[in-house]
């Protein structure tokens, strides 16, 4: 029985499982075969990213979308960390869509999170000299609990320093000051106790004292407006009188005017007449008075006078 190795075909045989375990791994790190196509992302973080290591995961809402591949300080602003990450084409990351720096449970592990993208906006394109999509990045929760600790800080450290300006020596004095005082008041007080109880049964009293007064002089107030009321209409009647005499008052001024342009030019007349026949009268009674006959017999011929001839 030939029992010799064939040390050839075994060292063969190993150094081709070796290249196969080798080429699988590689296989497998450069993304399962290359069978997902990815595209270059960039975003500029204002905040420290701890925690975040090369080949951190990419996730929208939550799914694994792609890894970081490169980390590194903003040429332009060292305050800024630039990332640049590559994601499965086909992901719909549109212009309104926001990342964010997030930590998995108590790892402290970060990654990136993509969120938004509503369905009617465009999809994210490269920028103009040709370079990747930037994703906008807001805040991160430890971020934004950081400025909101800072701004409580200052402002209890402000309030600290307002009540140290306060309650100096000087007010602390004033303030112990108008302590004993107001000890001294209430001491006082203390001692005046029964004059303050015999101040408010009289207080009690006159209270009760008003209350009768006032349910006693409820029917003087209703008399008191019954005769208002009553006032009230004699003053309305009184205006109605008024405003009849003004009228009737009117009516006899156009009477008299009636009166005075259309009766008086005749009783004028008249009165004119009367005076022309009473002087009349008075002249005939005169003839008469002297020659009585002259009623019958008219008026004597008068005498001619020097050089006329009779008739």
């Amino acid at each position: 029985m030939d029992d010799k190795v064939n040390y050839t075909l075994v060292g063969a045989f190993v150094l081709t499982l070796s290249a196969l375990l080798i080429a699988g791994v590689l296989w497998l790190s450069a993304g399962l075969g290359g069978r997902d196509a990815m595209d270059p992302y960039q975003a500029v973080i204002q905040e420290s990213v701890a925690g975040l290591n090369l080949n951190a995961p990419v996730k929208y809402l939550g799914v694994d979308v792609g890894k970081v591949d490169r980390i590194a300080i903003d040429p332009q602003n060292p305050l800024q960390v630039r990332l640049h990450f590559l994601v499965k084409r086909g992901t719909p990351i549109k212009v309104d869509s926001v990342g964010v720096l997030k930590a998995q449970g108590l790892t402290g592990i970060a990654y990136i999170e993509i969120s938004g993208g509503s369905a009617e906006a465009q999809a994210l394109g490269p920028g103009p000299d040709g370079a990747p999509p930037t994703i906008p990045f807001k805040p991160s929760l430890s971020a934004r609990l950081e400025n909101v600790l800072s701004s409580v800080l200052a402002n209890v450290d402000r309030v600290s320093n307002n009540l140290n300006a306060v309650f100096d020596a000087d007010n602390r004095a004033a303030l112990k000051s108008t302590l004993a005082d107001l000890a001294s008041v209430t001491h006082t007080l203390a001692g005046q106790q029964a004059a303050i109880s015999a101040g408010v049964a009289d207080a009690a009293k006159a209270a009760r004292l008003t209350a009768r007064a006032g349910e006693q002089f409820g029917p003087t107030l209703d008399s008191i407006q019954e005769s208002a009321q009553a006032v009230k209409r004699m003053a309305d009647v009184t205006a109605q009188a008024s405003a009849r005499a003004g009228e009737a008052a009117d009516t006899t001024t156009a009477s008299l005017q009636t009166i005075s342009q259309q009766t008086l030019p005749d009783l004028a007349r008249l009165m004119a007449e009367l005076n022309q026949l009473s002087a009349s009268l008075r002249r005939l009674s005169e003839q008469a008075a002297g020659n009585p006959s002259s009623l019958l017999l008219g008026s004597p011929t008068p005498t001619p006078g020097p050089g006329e001839s009779p008739p």
